[in-house]
């Protein structure tokens, strides 16, 4: 995968949070829809289709405003044009 995308892969160390800032940011995000301690078996398909569109088209301002679709589209024009 990584030859194909060209670039790097790094793993974050076990209970390193800090090296992994987007992702703690998007399950605080997630936290804001199911609250922790909350079943997620509970959670419905349609629920989580809701709230997964609504944070994929969610600007966010360490990537430049942009939203996460907006940057995997883009990846994806990159992709076939190589």
């Amino acid at each position: 995968m990584a030859k194909t995308l060209e670039t790097d892969i790094y793993f974050a160390h076990p209970y390193a949070s800090w090296e992994r800032g987007i992702n703690e940011n998007t399950n605080g995000l997630i936290r804001q829809y199911f609250p922790k301690g909350m079943d997620l078996r509970d959670v419905t398909m349609e629920q989580a289709q809701y709230v997964m569109d609504r944070l994929n088209n969610r600007p966010r301002s360490s990537r430049g405003g942009k939203t996460p679709n907006e940057l995997f589209k883009g990846l994806q024009v990159d992709l076939l044009a190589a």
